[in-house]
């Protein structure tokens, strides 16, 4: 399918529509090898070659970005008080259009680290984000105390037949869908969910977040909705408290072990074929 030029460029964070304008101007663009100064040129993505001073251009219909949310940052767009997941955005990814159709898919709470999706494709979030699909998200927790294995086998079966969680601020208790699954990592396994977060290991091998020392007490818990502060919920209600939580998976995603705490990356479309 044929878009504008200057919409194309502008999409994939190369300034507003006068910036464009300006940049055919200023720099040799060329598309299948000839010289373009129509701001209007009709273009086709998926097949015609861009390149821009001599460098080829990977353009993309639609922008998807997977960052690592770092504590302490808020998932949306403005906020009076917090930094936002946005303001760890690189000026490219605030250009006028982007600013407009960039979105996040879902949410994390503000003490949530990992995975968090960006796209401007509406048809995306909108299957992501629907009670009907049952895509999976996977949270690596940290809890306040260690469980014995009887209880964790209870906490298995009560989770995987659907656990009543308590009220939380607004939100009145509630039911939580079936299906939900819970495994205990080991130390060892759990080393490649800390290392890309916040939590510091001082040279007595001791779990530091912030001047709070955590115990080596993990979870991994897979479900398949998202009620407010659901993963927090459903451990209270079994008399445990999370004191770390990471989203580690969507669908087959996996948050990149490479990915920082408040750093990004451009997804393609075939990591896309994941989310399910």
């Amino acid at each position: 399918m044929a878009e504008r030029l200057d919409k194309i460029l502008s999409h994939n964070g190369f300034g507003s529509r006068k910036d464009i304008r300006k940049l055919l101007r200023s720099a040799q663009v060329l598309i299948n090898g000839k010289r373009i100064y129509d701001p209007g040129f009709q273009l086709n993505v998926d097949k015609d070659l861009i390149s821009i001073d001599g460098e080829e251009i990977d353009l993309h219909d639609h922008l998807y970005l997977m960052m690592n949310k770092i504590m302490h940052t808020v998932s949306t767009n403005k906020d009076g008080e917090h930094q936002t997941v946005f303001d760890l955005l690189d000026d490219d990814m605030r250009t006028p259009y982007l600013t407009d159709k960039l979105h996040l898919v879902g949410r994390l709470d503000m003490d949530t680290e990992g995975l968090l999706l960006f796209t401007t494709d509406g048809s995306l979030t909108h299957r992501l984000i629907s009670p009907k699909t049952h895509i999976s998200k996977t949270y690596f927790v940290i809890l306040e105390h260690s469980e014995s294995e009887e209880h964790k086998k209870k906490i298995e079966k009560a989770f995987l037949e659907g656990i009543r969680i308590p009220a939380d601020d607004n939100e009145p208790e509630t039911d939580c869908q079936p299906g939900a699954t819970v495994t205990w990592p080991s130390p060892d396994e759990a080393k490649k969910y800390i290392h890309n977060s916040s939590i510091f290991i001082n040279e007595k091998g001791q779990m530091l977040l912030g001047n709070k020392e955590l115990e080596p007490n993990y979870a991994l818990l897979t479900i398949y909705e998202g009620k407010y502060h659901q993963v927090k919920r459903m451990f209270q209600a079994v008399e445990n408290k999370v004191v770390f939580l990471k989203r580690i998976s969507i669908g087959s995603l996996k948050l990149d072990s490479d990915l920082l705490p408040g750093t990004y990356k451009l997804l393609e479309e075939t990591d896309l074929d994941k989310l399910n």
